[in-house]
């Protein structure tokens, strides 16, 4: 009998450990922004959230779309995360972010790039055996 906590989602992208790590950043990002002044209305804020949002949505976008569009959505949350980290360093010279609140968010940062850059190069080394396929059902290992 199969466990079924073992079987994979309907939406695929949601395997990838890359989309599992981003969603964690978003949560982290939208409690550790909570404190900041006038948050609701904070320019700061409001981008923040938006970028750490857009590093999982265009996973999972990429991800139902053939190789070249799947490399483009990552290397547009690439740019995502490089936004986080200006909104990170913002933050900790505004005194919003403690030391280590600093140093959780770059760490994660980092690790979300490496992973994204070892699917980027995974997918760019791949080859296709009939044209342009799609992620959504068929994509690298689950080390993502």
């Amino acid at each position: 009998m199969e466990n079924q906590d073992q079987s994979p989602s309907f939406f695929r992208f949601e395997d990838l450990r890359v989309y599992q790590k981003a969603l964690d950043y978003y949560t982290w990002v939208q409690v550790n922004t909570e404190m900041f002044p006038h948050s609701e209305t904070n320019q700061l804020v409001r981008s923040f959230v938006v970028d750490a949002l857009e590093i999982a949505t265009k996973v999972s976008e990429g991800s139902s779309r053939n190789k070249a569009h799947f490399i483009t959505c990552l290397k547009d949350s690439k740019t995502a995360i490089r936004r986080c980290v200006v909104y990170t360093s913002v933050a900790f010279k505004l005194g919003y972010f403690s030391d280590d609140e600093e140093q959780s968010s770059r760490t994660q940062l980092m690790e979300l790039t490496k992973m994204i850059g070892a699917l980027i190069g995974s997918l760019q080394k791949e080859t296709t055996y009939s044209g342009a396929k799609s992620y959504d059902s068929d994509y690298p290992s689950n080390d993502y």
